[in-house]
């Protein structure tokens, strides 16, 4: 506990919080705020944008003129020409022709340049404005003035074709356009250093608020203008605090709540989950849990990432959910939002949120059956978080949701999406803290699990009693209030020990021998009560949970084994017995969940003994096996009421009857 507490207020955030809340549109509830000292007022995320819009119109790209490069593709141009002149078959007298009508087309071609558009310039039109250098003399000039490559071969084909001398067109045509290359080359270095520059010396801010100006009066609406003040008042005290604070005063003010937090969670523990509080192992999930979401929000917080809302908070009640119970869940979620609500921008709009989705996480996977249900807890969340989003919203904004965008959304969803690492985070957890989560008791009393299947095979009878025993213990559990899935899971695993000598089971022989009749009766009870050690042996090398295991060790509690202690008694009156080697070697069940299994087991196992099962008889019968384990004392450590115990009997009446098909009396 106390590394808990120490381990949080270490990553915390280590400077003093603005202690007013605000919103835009809201009411000033609190007294009129006077500015302490002079500030600048902040520019709003939409000014700073436009600002910088005006700064990329204002800044021009560069480019770089290249004469050089025409006096190459002319003389390129003059020599190309005689070399495929000869191979023409063009009349000699049309050569000079020829000649001079492409030089002249090549030099206005480059004497108004060549360059290529960049498309981020093209921003209002495709023409804009640039910045020319020729040998370090800066020219402003005009794209809609200069050829790009495609404009200038289009200019080629043009003029040669008003050319009435030249017949053979196409081949003036290509010769001219092979030697066209761009004059104006773009400087992206430099031209992206020119805007950074501009940039850098934009204003975040725009105005003052001098010391002891009134910012806003008691009673009156926070304007946008307000807000921005508040904002700014806001950032420029934390930010001094947070350079100039004492960071041991709030070290010490943060060791408080840490502490008192994590006292309040050890008072709940102590009084309401003694089981819990007295188990080290849980007690260290709980606290690791709960720090590690703490030590998330401190890491995010100091990222400073876009928004607050991406982290999965609803991560931890679901966790705990699905190891513990709702009230623990529901406990430590809302401790731990109240932490948060210390770090967070707009705490009570963070706090209503998270807790908001943290109740729907726990009410929506309440009775935990099936996977899916995680996949539908994911969508509960997130329709919670739209909602009450949009509450929210219409309340700030006047009734109004024009300002809202789909992107707003995209946290809540995000944070969905992580919330169901909860999955792989809880399986982690049952290893390293050896744990049973509603999860695997899921898919252990899935009947197409291996050793179950070895079960149905190899002790078909006992496989058949187990399930009756589920269905009987499943329901009284249900109605007098516990787990029923560990129940269900208890039930189909409590006889696997049968495995090892199931012809030795009545509900496995088919009737023809009994191998009991070849054996005394001390090696017979020996036999029967071994099918319990193996059990437990057989559930271990198969890593079942302890908590089942229990299930397995106490389902026959220290009963004695009345068939053959009595057989003996009757046969050798004279003979000394030892009542212990008839005795189960227990211990009784410790739980309601296992002290109804214990009913149901015995009871399911005796009725079928009837030879004529009717109203009475199961009723009896039933009455019999449960006031027979009180007398023994077999429930004296469960937390089972005399209501419980009526509630069971009606249960295991009302279902034998309806197994074996007992018709009830009605009057006419």
């Amino acid at each position: 506990m106390v590394l808990c507490v120490l381990v949080v207020t270490l990553v915390l955030p280590k400077h003093a919080r603005f202690k007013y809340e605000y919103e835009k549109g809201k009411v000033w509830m609190n007294k009129d705020l006077i500015s302490p000292y002079s500030f600048a007022v902040e520019k709003t995320f939409d000014e700073i944008e436009q600002d910088k819009e005006e700064v990329y119109k204002s800044v021009l790209p560069v480019y770089h003129n290249r004469p050089d490069i025409f006096k190459n593709e002319f003389q390129a141009f003059i020599g190309d020409f005689d070399v495929k002149w000869d191979n023409s078959k063009e009349e000699e007298k049309l050569k000079n022709t020829y000649q001079d009508v492409g030089v002249r087309i090549l030099a206005a071609v480059y004497q108004k340049g060549i360059m290529t558009h960049i498309k981020k310039f093209q921003r209002s039109s495709q023409n804009y404005n640039f910045t020319l250098l020729t040998d370090n003399d800066a020219t402003e000039v005009n794209t809609i003035g200069v050829f790009t490559l495609e404009t200038a071969e289009d200019y080629i084909d043009s003029q040669v074709h008003e050319a009435n001398a030249i017949k053979n067109k196409v081949w003036l045509s290509k010769l001219i356009k092979d030697h066209i290359q761009q004059t104006y080359i773009y400087d992206e270095h430099l031209s992206e250093k020119v805007e950074s520059e501009a940039l850098k010396n934009l204003s975040p801010t725009r105005g003052m608020v001098q010391q002891g100006e009134l910012i806003i009066a008691n009673g009156s609406v926070i304007s946008q203008e307000i807000y921005q003040k508040l904002e700014s008042l806001k950032n420029t005290f934390e930010e001094e605090r947070h350079f100039s604070g004492n960071r041991r005063s709030i070290f010490i003010g943060q060791l408080l709540l840490g502490g008192l937090i994590v006292a309040l969670l050890m008072i709940f523990l102590r009084l309401f989950r003694k089981d819990i509080y007295d188990d080290n192992r849980k007690m260290s999930l709980i606290l690791v849990v709960i720090t590690m979401m703490l030590v998330c929000l401190s890491w995010a917080i100091s990222l400073k990432i876009p928004n607050l809302y991406y982290i999965p908070y609803c991560i931890v009640p679901i966790i705990i959910r699905i190891l513990f119970d709702t009230r623990l869940a529901l406990n430590i979620h809302l401790l731990v939002v109240l932490v948060a609500g210390f770090f967070v921008p707009n705490s009570f709009e963070f706090a209503f949120l998270q807790v908001t989705a943290g109740m729907v996480a726990i009410y929506s996977i309440k009775n935990l059956i099936k996977r899916e249900q995680l996949l539908i807890s994911a969508v509960l969340i997130l329709c919670n978080y739209i909602v009450a989003y949009l509450g929210i919203s219409l309340i700030r904004n006047n009734g109004t949701l024009t300002n809202i965008e789909l992107v707003s959304f995209l946290p809540f969803v995000f944070s969905v999406l992580l919330s169901l690492l909860a999955y792989p985070l809880i399986y982690a957890f049952e290893k390293v803290f050896g744990l049973t989560s509603e999860v695997t008791l899921m898919e252990i009393t899935n009947t197409n699990s291996r050793l179950l299947r070895e079960l149905s095979f190899k002790a078909p009878g006992t496989f058949q009693h187990s399930l009756q025993v589920a269905n009987l213990a499943e329901a009284a559990i249900f109605n007098v209030g516990g787990n029923a899935l560990l129940v269900r899971a208890g039930a189909l695993y409590h006889d696997i020990g049968k495995m090892e000598n199931p012809q030795y089971f009545i509900e496995n022989q088919n009737g023809a021998v009994n191998p009991h009749d070849k054996l005394s009766y001390e090696a017979s009870a020996q036999i029967i009560i071994r099918h319990v050690n193996k059990g437990v042996e057989l559930a271990r090398k198969n890593h079942l949970p302890e908590i089942v295991i229990d299930f397995i060790k106490t389902h026959h509690g220290n009963t004695r084994m009345d068939y053959f202690y009595q057989s003996f008694l009757k046969n050798f009156p004279e003979q000394f017995v030892d009542e212990n080697i008839f005795r189960y070697p227990g211990p009784i069940p410790f739980s309601k969940e296992t002290g109804v299994l214990m009913l149901a087991d015995s009871t399911e196992a005796a009725s079928r003994s009837l030879k004529e099962p009717n109203k009475d008889t199961i009723s009896a019968l039933v009455d019999r096996i449960i006031d027979y384990k009180l007398e023994q004392g077999q429930l004296n450590n469960c937390n089972i009421t005399l209501k419980d115990i009526a509630t069971i009997r009606s249960i295991f009446k009302n279902m034998l009857m309806s197994i074996y098909h007992v018709r009830i009396d009605y009057q006419v």
